[in-house]
């Protein structure tokens, strides 16, 4: 079955980080709600900046030290913000694609020893089970011609662009480390290939 998005709708939201046009979307193939923070007119435009975030319930919301999640999309909507114009998309894949409790279950494997990539494979899955189609499709229907995407993640271009998506470039999205997640970020670094600079 081909993914087609069934179900949107469109609301003012004002932020602290800045005032957005919030799409909401489902599609025909779960019954997950994934959301664009639209900034401007990104209609036919190009290179407009995006953020496609995978939620992390514990960093986005709660604000955890164990990960980079929370403060990356709040500094991707003030660069949208900043911009006049741009798109943060938020995917309901938590946990990498494995969802919240085994994400949980995943740290205290780390709080054994493990490292983030690790615990994944402890778990049985793979350590990035993500994937991008559904942020593909709301590109498409906010028809976007080309895409600079805010990102540290080298695989995450590679797959939009698997997926047709016009990604024209890279926009760092580096935070600082702290005690609590300076291990992660490096697995990220050298397990995951992600590029740590500006």
């Amino acid at each position: 079955m081909n993914l087609e998005l069934t179900t949107t709708l469109t609301t003012r939201l004002p932020t602290q980080n800045g005032e957005f046009v919030l799409h909401y979307y489902q599609t025909n193939q779960d019954e997950k709600e994934h959301l664009a923070l639209v900034k401007g007119d990104v209609t036919e435009q190009e290179n407009v900046p995006v953020r496609v975030h995978s939620e992390c319930l514990t960093g986005d919301v709660f604000g955890s030290r164990r990960c980079d999640c929370g403060e990356q999309l709040a500094r991707a909507m003030q660069y949208v913000e900043k911009s006049g114009c741009g798109v943060v998309i938020y995917l309901r894949q938590e946990g990498r694609g494995i969802g919240l409790f085994h994400k949980l279950q995943a740290y205290n494997l780390q709080d054994n020893g493990l490292d983030t990539v690790d615990a994944n494979l402890a778990l049985g899955y793979l350590a990035d089970e993500r994937e991008y189609s559904v942020a593909a499709a709301i590109l498409n229907d906010l028809n976007i011609r080309s895409v600079a995407l805010l990102t540290n993640n080298p695989a995450k271009i590679e797959a939009l662009k698997s997926l047709g998506i016009n990604v024209v470039g890279r926009l760092p999205l580096v935070v600082p480390s702290n005690d609590d997640n300076v291990d992660y970020l490096k697995t990220k670094a050298t397990k995951m290939a992600h590029v740590f600079n500006n």
